[in-house]
C-alpha cells in the first residue's frame, strides 16, 4: 500500500476528510493533494499527521534477528 494510499485510509477512519487534515497539518488542501498524488509526504509530515490524528506512526528497518533500527527518539 502507498503511502497516500495510508493516509487516505487514515482519513476515512478517523471520519474526516483530506483537505480537514491539510489544514491540521498546517498545509493547504492543494498542497497535500498534489504531495498525496506525486506520494512525495516526507517523514517529518508523516509524525505530524500522526500527532493530529491521535495515532502512532513508525517506521523502522527490521534484521531477521528481530533487531530494529527505527526513526524518532527510541
Amino acid at each position: 500500500m502507498k503511502t497516500s494510499d495510508m493516509i487516505k485510509e487514515l482519513c476515512n477512519r478517523r471520519n474526516i476528510s483530506v483537505s480537514e487534515l491539510a489544514r491540521r497539518i498546517g498545509q493547504t488542501p492543494q498542497n497535500l493533494g498534489k504531495k498525496l498524488k506525486r506520494d512525495t509526504v516526507s517523514l517529518e509530515e508523516l509524525k505530524q499527521i500522526a500527532d493530529v490524528m491521535g495515532v502512532t506512526f513508525e517506521q523502522s528497518f527490521t534484521f531477521p534477528d528481530g533487531d530494529c533500527i527505527k526513526t524518532g527518539n527510541e
